[in-house]
């Protein structure tokens, strides 16, 4: 399974590119989409989308795993982030990628096994589990890796495909 891990921004979009097998894991790409501050805000969503678009065609991941928004502080930040997560979720349904989504509760979890990690153990973790020679930059690409291995150690069981499917 080709999963395609997003951390979603504007200024900056994390995204992760593994395979796995169900036991382990295969980097394939990873790095970040950046706009420009100085860029109106509208031209940022399209250079987003674009890029996205381009990702998808270029790496074909049977599934996308994005981090769910979760802001307490800042509605303006949270409001800008919410709507380039919007193009970066129609990216993937206009190629019918299903999307799967989890809280950083969830991924925490899923990676340290704890979820009160702190982010320098969420990046040891991630380094090691992808057996990489260093953390990747800048962090939401290693926030990214870290929501697809997410998917991968939760959402990408033979239980959960099976109740999946049942729902359908």
């Amino acid at each position: 399974m080709r999963i395609l891990g997003i951390d979603p921004g504007y200024a900056i979009v994390g995204y992760g590119v593994l395979d796995y097998d169900n036991v382990q894991f295969r980097v394939v790409n990873y790095g970040a989409i950046t706009t420009p501050a100085d860029m109106p805000f509208d031209r940022r969503l399209c250079e987003i989308f674009g890029d996205m678009n381009t990702l998808l065609d270029k790496f074909k991941p049977d599934c996308m795993s994005v981090e769910k928004l979760y802001f307490n502080t800042n509605t303006t930040t949270a409001i800008d982030v919410a709507q380039a997560r919007g193009v970066i979720l129609l990216a993937a349904a206009k190629k019918s990628i299903p999307v799967f989504e989890y809280t950083p509760l969830q991924v925490k979890v899923a990676v340290t096994g704890y979820g009160r990690a702190e982010k320098h153990q969420m990046q040891e973790m991630t380094k090691n589990i992808l057996h990489l020679e260093s953390i990747p930059k800048p962090d939401d690409t290693a926030d990214a890796l870290a929501i697809a291995i997410c998917h991968g150690h939760t959402g990408g069981s033979r239980l959960s495909e099976i109740i999946r499917k049942n729902k359908e």
